[in-house]
């Protein structure tokens, strides 16, 4: 530990009625990726619920501090593209875990963080935000077929989600996101309460051999590297610094990625979902109430009763969440991660987060993120170029 996070004041864990509604505000991103996981590529649902409960009592309780727990997104939507099986994503789960231990372990991961300075970062915070406003779209506007839209047509279901957008606005007044998982915990209850289907999913042991780790590693690690580098790590702890300044000190890129390579390690031996941190998830929790580590146990412990106590049913039961519900929740933590780029002074440094956001958007994060730091390290090289002529 180093002697600023030595320093650091001890935050209290809270669980008030603000740490309640935050807790919850960041199912837009787990929710419709854990559906697909288990409808599309087969895995229990108790495996796919497990890791990220067990991670976000875990960031709790060692950062004390509302620490998001998100799917490896690059990596769920290959996965549920190609229709890949448990083992290969069970063997891209175990290599991500080994690969990002190491890189937090050795301080490597905070060496590198020092070459990317505030508008670099914001700009990968910004493509999250876009891409948060993406998928919110394409919920309503192209439903995934795993989802049960209760016979809501599009139109309808565009008219709902903003409706639950608009009431986002009320959250520095009422805990609106609590109310609003209350709305959808009420509809499943409804709609599917009588099939619900009591203990764990069965585990099974995934099947791992050589085959699997190489289209593990091909097809869904190397994509999903660089941007859990960039969002998991980097982003996810500046945004902690800036929404929580030195109560934050604990929350390093290397410990992010040292917790979050662990909880993948878990995944890959049970053939669960793959996990990260994230800088859109930390706003969707901050934005909507949470201040403590309170938040992450509470969602923490709910997720695991989940997986085992009603997992065997799960899969029904998710598959009938609103969709206009995580919509408006996803597209308000959108508009909301967006905002950080506040703090940037007009002009080249916001012109270059604004060019790293739309181009992350169009293609990936990396792209966005490799073109940001060949412009700004680039331009530093000219001006010193310049300066030297000039002497």
């Amino acid at each position: 530990m180093t002697a600023v996070a030595a320093e650091a004041p001890r935050v209290r864990l809270r669980l008030d009625r603000w740490e309640l509604g935050g807790a919850f505000a960041d199912l837009g991103v787990l929710v419709p990726i854990a559906v697909a996981l288990i409808v599309t590529n087969g895995l229990s649902p108790t495996a796919v619920l497990l890791p990220a409960g067990l991670l976000y009592v875990a960031a709790g309780l060692v950062y004390r501090l509302p620490v998001p727990v998100q799917p490896l997104k690059a990596f769920g939507a290959i996965a549920i593209a190609e229709g890949l099986g448990a083992g290969e994503i069970a063997a891209g789960s175990l290599l991500m875990g080994a690969i990002f231990v190491a890189l937090g372990a050795s301080g490597l991961i905070d060496l590198a963080a020092r070459a990317f300075p505030k508008p670099l970062v914001r700009g990968v915070q910004l493509t999250v935000g876009l891409l948060f406003l993406k998928i919110a779209w394409g919920l309503v506007t192209a439903p995934p077929a795993s989802f049960d839209r209760h016979g809501v047509p599009t139109a309808l279901l565009g008219l709902l989600a903003l409706v639950v957008l608009a009431t986002l606005s009320l959250r520095r007044r009422l805990p609106i996101a609590l109310a609003l998982v209350g709305v959808a915990v009420a509809v499943i209850a409804f709609t599917e309460g009588g099939a619900v289907a009591l203990g764990p999913s069965a585990l099974e042991l995934p099947t791992l051999g050589g085959a699997a780790f190489w289209t593990a590693l091909t097809v869904l690690v190397l994509p999903q590297l660089p941007l859990s580098f960039a969002n998991s790590c980097l982003a996810t702890a500046d945004a902690a610094r800036t929404y929580f300044g030195a109560a934050a000190s604990r929350v390093t890129p290397g410990r992010l990625a040292a917790t979050f390579g662990t909880a993948n390690l878990l995944s890959g031996a049970i053939g669960g979902m793959p996990v990260c941190h994230g800088a859109g998830g930390l706003t969707a929790h901050y934005s909507f109430g949470a201040r403590t580590g309170g938040a992450p146990i509470v969602i923490g412990v709910t997720l695991l009763a989940a997986a085992l106590g009603i997992g065997a049913g799960l899969g029904v039961l998710l598959a009938a969440f609103p969709l206009s519900i995580l919509a408006g929740l996803l597209a308000g933590a959108g508009v909301l991660h967006i905002g950080l780029l506040r703090d940037l002074e007009r002009g080249p440094a916001l012109a270059l987060a604004a060019g790293i956001g739309v181009l992350g958007l169009l293609t990936n994060i990396a792209v966005g993120l490799v073109a940001g730091l060949v412009v700004w390290w680039g331009g530093r090289a000219l001006l010193a170029l310049r300066r030297r002529r000039s002497l």
